[in-house]
């Protein structure tokens, strides 16, 4: 039986290794990384529960967005949600439900894919820069940082698309999501905690 502080330290080991491997400076190896949590966020996306009251259903793309931002940073991260977004307009039939194309994209959830590109970047750009970032708690709060930005995004484009107020566009676009999004951010700060390592070695 192996010891607890043994134990401990390979499995210190492997956070780092995993971590420099995502950081990679080899583009081969990014581009792989990027298309892989590109595809999961479109896996994700088909899981949706459509709400009678309002046009933006309820998906778990955004869990796909946290965990690239956090898992892979802001480089690769970034670069999973635009190659998300450009092959989804190009046909890749990996939007919510299974759709895809431009008429997707200037639907009422537009604002929502482009808020994935700036949250992805901001929270793999935080995670980058600061070895303080990679604790639980400053995860979470990344994330929910990285959530407001897609909302902001997502109910800004239902107004203008909408022609509706911003009280509307909260309770169309934003409410009835919060319950579930927050869900969404203790797993991925979970699994963000359990996969990258600590603030030191």
């Amino acid at each position: 039986m192996i010891p607890s502080r043994a134990l401990q330290s390979k499995l210190t080991a492997i956070r780092w290794s995993y971590f420099e491997w995502s950081r990679t400076d080899s583009w081969v190896q990014g581009l792989f990384l990027a298309c892989a949590f590109a595809a999961l966020t479109g896996l994700l996306a088909q899981i949706r529960v459509y709400l009678p009251f309002t046009p933006v259903p309820i998906t778990g793309q955004t869990l796909g967005v946290l965990l690239a931002g956090i898992l892979l940073g802001a480089r690769f991260g970034t670069l999973s949600m635009v190659l998300y977004l450009l092959l989804g307009l190009v046909g890749v039939p990996w939007f919510a439900g299974g759709d895809s194309g431009l008429a997707y994209f200037m639907g009422p959830t537009g604002g929502y894919l482009l808020g994935f590109i700036i949250a992805s970047w901001l929270i793999g750009i935080a995670t980058d820069r600061s070895a303080k970032m990679r604790k639980p708690a400053l995860q979470a709060a990344l994330m929910v940082a990285g959530m407001a930005v897609i909302y902001a995004l997502g109910a800004g484009w239902l107004m203008l698309g909408s022609r509706c107020s911003l009280s509307l566009a909260l309770s169309l676009g934003v409410t009835p999501f919060l319950i579930g999004d927050a869900l969404k951010i203790m797993l991925a700060a979970s699994i963000g905690t359990l996969l990258l390592p600590g603030t030191s070695r």
